[in-house]
């Protein structure tokens, strides 16, 4: 395995620490573990509806460091464990995914190879997502999306602010 990257080692790791964490109101999102030399790095990503805050990271790691050191998981080599928050550059892939990131911009691929379209997250079900493309709504059902991703913004969407309207904080000097 020249990637140093262990799937099957991976979901067993998934499995045992999904409910651990679920326990603690959160959701697994990720599991990798990659091996270099002897030494391996597990970094494990949770989330849930509103967003984590260090208190979650903290709990998150103590209930899978408990688990992992009271377990023959990760085998006798050392190892550095790694609990975050998913990036922004992870994909949206399940409906919770669209949820948690209403009214972020994102661009979407399709699996018909289609144009991709770039548009703001509206309102999401468990088919699919509205989204807002330059003005017009479009409803897009996740099985016709090959790859969907959050795209950066410098300056943030405000929904509650006019868009005519300039940004207070722009005119906001530090004493």
């Amino acid at each position: 395995m020249s990637s140093g990257k262990t799937p099957d080692i991976t979901d067993r790791l998934a499995g045992e620490l999904a409910p651990k964490v679920e326990a603690l109101g959160l959701d697994l999102e990720a599991v990798e573990l990659t091996k270099a030399g002897k030494h391996s790095v597990l970094r494990v990503a949770v989330d849930k509806d509103g967003g984590v805050d260090m208190d979650d990271i903290a709990d998150a790691t103590r209930a899978v460091s408990e688990l992992l050191d009271g377990s023959d998981l990760m085998g006798q080599g050392a190892y550095t464990l790694e609990v975050s928050s998913p990036g922004v550059d992870r994909p949206l892939t399940l409906p919770r995914h669209w949820r948690r990131n209403a009214d972020r911009l994102v661009k979407v691929s399709f699996t018909d190879g289609s144009a991709p379209v770039t548009g703001r997250v509206g309102s999401s079900d468990d088919e699919g997502v509205v989204l807002d493309v330059a003005g017009r709504t479009r409803r897009i059902a996740y099985a016709d999306v090959s790859k969907a991703k959050v795209q950066i913004e410098f300056k943030p969407h405000r929904p509650d602010k006019n868009d005519d309207q300039p940004d207070d904080r722009a005119d906001e000097q530090e004493d």
